[in-house]
């Protein structure tokens, strides 16, 4: 149970705290802001937390390692981390105005998908990920990134205006991809 993809996946459920104390807004200031030297270290915290995203699934199907509590933790690590960055950029107002419908869209089909999964479980059915939700994933990961990036380096705007536009773009897809598992589970609810 504790091999080295599970022990990846667990630190990034145990990482989520320490990166949402960097995140959180510095009293020393005016304002609702963190300081910019945390947000550099909370980017380098979430990109150490995205890498070993990829390497747990990838070594535990190199090394023939997949596990029960793999399967079942992986997907939990991804959408803690998804979910608390999302509102700790809301609380932060990096996520501000109309964009915060993209980050509710965003965590509304994180839910729902979710349910939907366990659901399915029940009965004994599988979701196979699609290629299309592997794009969402990229675009939710490069926009949080970035949002997070942007106020560690706020001369550079590019940043920001690169994470809302992916910010959008994941969350173009999620409406997609959501619709897509949802009309998969209609088909098992009698």
């Amino acid at each position: 149970m504790l091999n080295l993809p599970n022990l990846l996946t667990l630190s990034r459920i145990f990482a989520v705290p320490i990166l949402v104390f960097l995140l959180w807004p510095s009293f020393e200031m005016s304002g609702s802001q963190p300081l910019p030297l945390d947000y550099l270290l909370a980017f380098g915290l979430y990109c150490l937390m995205a890498i070993t995203d990829y390497f747990d699934g990838y070594l535990a199907r190199s090394q023939g390692t997949v596990s029960k509590l793999g399967i079942f933790l992986d997907p939990i690590a991804d959408k803690i981390m998804i979910a608390a960055v999302v509102l700790m950029l809301v609380f932060t107002r990096d996520i501000e105005n109309w964009h915060v419908i993209a980050a509710i869209i965003i965590l509304l089909r994180e839910i729902t998908v979710s349910g939907l999964r366990e659901f399915l479980a029940g009965l004994q059915i599988s979701v196979p990920v699609s290629q299309l939700a592997k794009w969402k994933t990229a675009f939710q990961m490069i926009s949080l990134g970035s949002l997070i990036l942007a106020g560690g380096m706020p001369e550079y705007g590019i940043i920001e205006t690169v994470g809302i536009w992916t910010l959008w773009a994941a969350a173009i897809l999620t409406l997609i991809t959501g619709w897509d598992y949802l009309r998969v589970g209609l088909k098992h609810m009698d």
